[in-house]
């Protein structure tokens, strides 16, 4: 079966990677926006534009597109890539000594099938220091990451926990795929 990721990201490419799985990585020219405002809503949103876009450019009914888009959520605030070591520092210390939420939003697309779902992850932040923080983003780690860190980097120093899927927070949720694969009566 042809597989293709509508996403440019590195992570998701090791992670699918890891599963065994070859693949091919086609991204959408689609600008993405959505309407929606809660925040499960605009991952699954962003994941079907990536996912459907890919899906009609490629325009083979046999291919599996797979869509995702992850984003981290503290207070209702989504939380994007950092740009500026300001904006860098203004969200870790906001995720500093608290929890926060991690969303992917999840898109199949075989045919004229699109199954979209989300998975959430409850992120656990020990406190970061000054000179901790000041390093950190010193290493440009935080600046291609939603929330301005990366479990699976630099920044699993500062984590103390998580209720849910790791991968999740990685960028790609692994058993959410394997779940909605079933659903669609796929092999891979």
């Amino acid at each position: 079966m042809r597989i293709i990721l509508a996403s440019k990201s590195p992570r998701r490419k090791e992670i699918l990677e890891n599963l065994g799985l070859t693949f091919e990585i086609i991204t959408s020219n689609e600008e993405e926006k959505t309407a929606e405002t809660e925040a499960d809503k605009i991952a699954i949103a962003l994941s079907e534009i990536k996912a459907k876009s890919v899906a009609k450019a490629v325009n083979d009914k046999s291919a599996l597109i797979i869509g995702c888009d992850t984003i981290v959520v503290k207070k209702d605030k989504i939380l994007g890539k950092p740009k500026t070591k300001s904006e860098a520092e203004e969200m870790l210390t906001l995720l500093s000594d608290t929890e926060h939420t991690v969303i992917s939003g999840l898109t199949l697309v075989l045919g004229d099938k699109v199954l979209s779902r989300c998975e959430k992850t409850q992120v656990f932040f020990d406190k970061i220091g000054k000179s901790e923080m000041e390093s950190y983003i010193a290493s440009n780690d935080p600046f291609d990451k939603a929330g301005g860190y990366g479990i699976q980097g630099p920044a699993s120093r500062f984590i103390k926990g998580i209720n849910g899927c790791y991968f999740n927070v990685v960028g790609f949720p692994t058993h959410l795929f394997y779940e909605m694969i079933k659903e669609l009566k796929i092999e891979l």
